[in-house]
């Protein structure tokens, strides 16, 4: 049997997947497009909810509110209630959601940066597509 290409035999304790694990769960819980999102326009400073939900865009109200809780709940965000009437609720980065800014925005730039790059394959890949498509088969 070929040697599959792309693995490498790395040293260390294969037989312990927790750290995968972790990272796996850390990765589900943080990568989708709203919390990134979030964790930017927060980036900016502290914002209420109805000016964060102009702020994000397209996002549900119950979307937003599901993702701050689980924001809060990792210690990403904290959230703070003025006792005045109606309640006022402030959202805000904590220290762990700022050093979470960092590799955010490293992301969003590295999207801007090759936006361009990404257009013109996805064009090339439907141009390949489509020409595979229109030679008939035998």
């Amino acid at each position: 049997m070929a040697k599959q290409e792309g693995t490498l035999r790395k040293p260390g304790n294969h037989g312990d997947t927790s750290q995968c694990e972790h990272i796996s769960r850390l990765i589900a819980r943080i990568s989708d497009k709203w919390t990134l999102l979030v964790v930017r326009v927060l980036g900016r400073g502290p914002c209420r909810f109805n000016a964060l939900r102009r702020e994000v865009g397209e996002i549900s109200q119950k979307m937003l509110a599901s993702t701050l809780r689980e924001l809060e709940e990792n210690g990403f965000v904290s959230r703070t209630v003025t006792p005045v009437t109606p309640p006022q609720v402030e959202y805000a980065l904590t220290q762990l959601g700022t050093d979470f800014l960092k590799p955010v925005q490293s992301i969003a730039d590295w999207a801007i940066r090759n936006s361009s790059r990404m257009d013109a394959a996805r064009a090339a890949y439907s141009k390949r597509r489509a020409n595979e498509r229109a030679i008939p088969s035998r």
